[in-house]
């Protein structure tokens, strides 16, 4: 059965088993992802995440930036909130799209509160990646109406067993715990998006820490979760084939953490190809207003994601727009270039986008579609009303497989993110920290490296924020 067999890779899997590629690859998305999740440190829904975590009691896990603490399941929450906010996050397109480095909280926050090493936490990462990149190899949710983050909820839960210690038998207990009582819909990316959209998969990692924590104490869960006959494949996936008895196990083999995709543009990776078209097209227009009418040809999951619903055309929040066709390329067109601010409320009103994006379509393209995953394309055709027509085909976002960031590329992203809180100083000893993670005997060092909020009280006399 698959949680038996999921129980037993993550139980033998060991730092020594790890090549030093999938090691570094590592190092590499926690730098990606702690800039990504320090970047917002002052969104609104980081903030009310944390003002959740300063109500409830402290524990040993430490809030990413700040200088309170929580237990490892609320830690896992806040922390994975702000990972996700910018949607700046690594990604992975299987048959179902999905963000591995959602579960890098959760092996943080559960590695701190186990006192566990930097070399444990790296293996943990590594196992959490490979479990969920295979599973959205094996199997698509969306088009039946679930959510990936159902994905992250197994991956999640193993990584935080094994920082845990538990056996197999108990790693197995806690998928069947996991999956039978943490089902996530789809509903929370399609029409408006809500702040949810960052928090589901934060949501799923954190039912994964107290699955594991459930498992410890002796608790079982409904088997087999995967095949039975109100089981996962029957209600939620159908029917797929995976074998973890075949995952990596040693260090010459290839790991899937290896094959994730890095994004230089803060917005969905299914529309980062066409953002770079519409950078490409702007340089060949002289004038906006010579602009007629612009089509987006895209995937069959750029549409059903990016430009189905009539609210991708009149986005209000920042969820929505940056999970926009329409709004993207037609901000990337005015501005030249996408940041964390090009999604900021005054910029969703600006009168020169909405112009734009009442002169683009967005359709489905099958022989985009027949890329997918190997490729992740998008086609952009801009009408003049000349009547001359641009073409810009882009199939390779940078970041992507044939042009991976580099280190340099990474601390630098890094540094654009978390300068703005703090010094250049402070900026190059988180760096130190985490690119020489492995060596640390524990993670706590990290975390309080971390800190970008100067208050002794860790904020807590902050008058409360209007819900987002």
């Amino acid at each position: 059965m698959i949680a038996d067999d999921l129980g037993t890779w993550a139980a033998a899997l060991r730092f020594d088993d790890l090549s030093e590629h999938a090691i570094h690859t590592v190092r590499q998305r926690l730098v990606d992802t702690l800039g990504c999740g320090l970047g917002a440190f002052d969104a609104e829904p980081s903030r009310a995440a944390r003002r959740l975590a300063r109500a409830l009691p402290p524990g040993p896990s430490t809030v990413l930036g700040a200088r309170h603490t929580a237990t490892a399941d609320v830690a896992t929450f806040v922390n994975g909130t702000m990972v996700r906010h910018l949607d700046f996050n690594d990604g992975y397109l299987g048959l179902e799209p999905g963000h591995p480095s959602d579960n890098i909280a959760a092996c943080l926050a559960v590695a701190e509160a186990e006192g566990r090493s930097g070399r444990d936490l790296v293996t943990a990462i590594a196992l959490a990646y490979e479990v969920q990149v295979q599973l959205q190899d094996a199997a698509n949710l969306y088009r039946r109406g679930w959510d990936h983050v159902n994905y992250v909820l197994v991956a999640a839960t193993l990584a935080a067993g094994k920082l845990m210690g538990l056996e197999a038998r108990q790693l197995t207990q806690a998928v069947n715990i996991a999956l039978n009582g943490h089902i996530a819909m789809r509903q929370v990316r399609a029409g408006e998006l809500s702040s949810w959209k960052g928090s589901s998969a934060p949501n799923a990692a954190r039912n994964g820490v107290f699955s594991a924590w459930l498992a410890r104490e002796g608790f079982t869960g409904p088997a087999p979760i995967f095949e039975g006959e109100m089981g996962f494949m029957r209600q939620v996936s159908d029917s797929f084939v995976l074998e973890p008895l075949e995952f990596p196990h040693n260090s010459g083999s290839t790991y899937a953490v290896s094959r994730t995709l890095t994004k230089l543009l803060p917005t969905n990776g299914e529309m980062q190809t066409a953002v770079w078209a519409a950078f490409a097209l702007r340089e060949k227009i002289a004038d906006l207003d010579e602009i007629d009418r612009i089509v987006v040809d895209t995937t069959h999951i750029g549409w059903t994601i990016l430009g189905k619903d009539p609210e991708k055309w009149r986005p209000t929040t920042r969820e929505t727009a940056d999970h926009s066709l329409p709004y993207t390329v037609a901000r990337a067109l005015v501005d030249g270039e996408l940041t964390a601010s090009s999604y900021d409320p005054d910029a969703l009103t600006d009168p020169a986008v909405g112009a734009l994006m009442a002169r683009v379509e967005v359709r489905e393209d099958p022989v985009l579609t027949a890329m997918l995953p190997t490729r992740i394309p998008n086609r952009v055709t801009i009408r003049l009303t000349s009547g001359d027509k641009l073409v810009r085909e882009v199939h390779d976002a940078p970041g992507g497989h044939r042009t991976p960031m580099t280190d340099e590329q990474f601390e630098k992203k890094f540094v654009a993110l978390v300068e703005p809180l703090t010094t250049a100083a402070r900026c190059s000893r988180m760096l130190d920290e985490i690119w020489n993670v492995d060596l640390a005997p524990t993670v706590t060092t990290l975390m309080k490296t971390l800190v970008v909020d100067d208050e002794p009280d860790g904020g807590r006399n902050q008058p409360p924020l209007a819900s987002t």
